[in-house]
């Protein structure tokens, strides 16, 4: 009995702490680099029309042809697949995946 009542107990913690957690949303799209540096990337979409920009996360995974590389190498003009977070109300760039254009 004492088992069945600790697994309940165990089960209600659980589900206390996956509601509690902050809610996180992830959101990618692609498009041309305007500028990329300084914690910021400023793109444009794919037909290089509206023009944005996201604060890059200290801690984002940037790649340049598929290899590590850092926010500073990536260059205008070219392409980028971008993943953003969403966390306690502030969007940040977790991920960037640069290709030089027509490659």
């Amino acid at each position: 009995m004492r088992q069945g009542v600790l697994a309940r107990c165990i089960a209600c913690a659980a589900l206390v702490l996956l509601v509690s957690a902050p809610a996180v949303a992830a959101d990618m799209h692609q498009g041309k680099v305007v500028k990329a540096g300084e914690g910021k990337l400023t793109m444009t979409d794919t037909a290089g029309k509206n023009e944005h920009m996201h604060d890059v996360a200290s801690n984002a995974a940037v790649t340049c042809e598929g290899k590590t590389c850092g926010l500073a190498d990536v260059k205008a003009g070219d392409m980028v697949t971008v993943t953003t977070e969403t966390k306690d109300g502030k969007t940040m760039a977790t991920k960037i995946e640069a290709k030089k254009a027509g490659s």
